[in-house]
């Protein structure tokens, strides 16, 4: 899309966006009310009837801006702008149709737009490991996101989920308030290469969980690793073929109270039984950038992570307010996975003005390691095709890592709208020390019809 389309797109976006704060600020009717939870308000009631009787409609958008400011791989300023659009159901089926203990749900998402870090901040040839907007990728194209029944057993004690989703809905699960991925949802999907598909792609699915006590439960998942349903025109796909194995996840969630203050901590394992190939040797465990050769195939791959979140403090006694901490790792099978771990911590203030106490803002860190035997790869491909100038478009650019940084405000307009100013700062976009330390800026726009 040549710039000035996009500019005009953004130009668009942002004057919708503008116009929603005004009518939310202006208009006392029913429908753009401030204290509605809906944009579109609650339909004369006929909204919160349908809720009642277990229809639960959802329909949402997210947008985000992100332009680079200073540095980068092309210092050529600009702003890209991607969006998402999501609309589905959730469904009571025990108020419905008496179904005890009975829930499901389907969704819709739609992806549009262009993210900044593909061509601005990284290297095109190395991209970069992270994004500064998140809600960009898997496709310009309507996806089946969710389709799944559930079912409580035994007093709830077991909890069972079956059907079409993401690991990331139930495993390793995290917020998406910041708008670079590093700080944004389930990371462990964000580095397991190929294999673990985070939001809005969905898979053939069970997930099976045991509530141990009011605090403390434990989960195993079977998701069906298919690539053919990343693919463009596939997002409503639910035939097996191109099916490569099964992820296995497990994962156990531990949700004390702390001074009378919420936590959650996770810790997990997920194996893959798909083959997967090496990322440094050949079929006979020499170089394969060196020999020629054919990847050496492995009959598996695994990883586990951590998850932390913990409220600290609450304001002047009000605990909807106060400060919060969060911390994500994720560590990853070093012969199969070009990233090898990852670490981020963030810390969110909620309510910091008792003038605006539904305020919120965030500040984080986060460092991806790219694996050694990736980097070892790329100089043995390089010496292989006897190019050594990082200029020389031949050049396989050398990979180590990548810090992410941000810092952001987000404005409770209404119920229904927050918008999330951002700054963000990346430190070897790729991973590639040759590029230049960048500068977003970002908007993130968080609407509910």
């Amino acid at each position: 899309m040549k710039k000035k389309h996009v500019n005009a797109r953004l130009i668009c976006q942002v004057s919708a966006a503008a116009a929603l704060v005004l009518a939310g600020n202006a208009m006392a009717a029913d429908a753009f009310s401030s204290d509605s939870k809906w944009m579109t308000g609650d339909w004369g009631g006929e909204r919160t009837k349908l809720i009642e009787q277990g229809i639960d409609i959802k329909a949402d958008y997210v947008g985000e801006m992100g332009a680079n400011l200073n540095g980068g791989y092309n210092d050529d300023k600009t702003a890209r702008y991607a969006d998402q659009f999501g609309l589905g159901v959730a469904l009571d089926l025990q108020k419905l149709w008496g179904w005890d203990n009975t829930q499901a749900k389907i969704q819709l998402t739609n992806r549009n737009g262009y993210n900044i870090s593909n061509d601005r901040v990284g290297d095109p040839r190395a991209g970069t490991l992270s994004s500064s907007q998140e809600v960009y990728g898997r496709g310009h194209m309507v996806r089946l996101t969710q389709l799944w029944i559930q079912h409580q057993f035994f007093d709830n004690k077991l909890d069972v989920k079956a059907g079409y989703f993401g690991e990331g809905e139930d495993f390793n699960t995290f917020p998406c308030d910041f708008q670079n991925l590093a700080f944004c949802g389930s990371q462990v999907g964000n580095w397991a290469t190929n294999i673990w598909y985070n939001w809005p792609v969905s898979q053939a699915a069970i997930r099976v969980k045991y509530n141990i006590n009011d605090e403390l439960y434990a989960q195993i998942g079977a998701y069906n690793q298919n690539p053919s349903q990343l693919e463009h025109g596939n997002g409503f796909k639910l035939s097996g073929s191109g099916t490569k194995g099964t992820v296995l996840p497990v994962e156990l969630v531990w949700s004390p109270k702390v001074n009378s203050l919420p936590g959650e901590y996770r810790v997990g394992y997920y194996k893959s039984t798909a083959d997967a190939d090496d990322v440094r040797e050949d079929v006979n465990g020499l170089d394969a950038a060196t020999t020629g050769d054919d990847y050496k195939s492995h009959n598996s791959k695994s990883g586990y992570w951590f998850v932390a979140q913990q409220q600290l403090t609450s304001h002047n006694g009000d605990a909807t307010r106060g400060l919060n901490i969060a911390a994500n790792a994720t560590f990853h099978d070093k012969d199969t996975n070009f990233i090898d771990n990852y670490q981020s911590v963030m810390f969110v203030y909620k309510g910091p003005f008792d003038a605006r106490p539904k305020d919120d803002i965030g500040i984080g860190a986060a460092r991806i390691h790219v694996n050694k035997d990736v980097k070892r790869n790329a100089e043995l491909l390089n010496a292989a095709n006897g190019v050594s100038d990082y200029d020389n478009a031949a050049f396989s650019p050398i990979r180590e890592t990548e810090y992410n940084y941000e810092l952001n405000y987000g404005i409770h307009v209404t119920n229904w709208l927050t918008v999330r100013p951002n700054l963000q700062y990346i430190t070897h976009p790729g991973g590639v020390d040759e590029v230049d330390n960048a500068l977003v800026a970002g908007l993130k726009i968080q609407s509910t019809f």
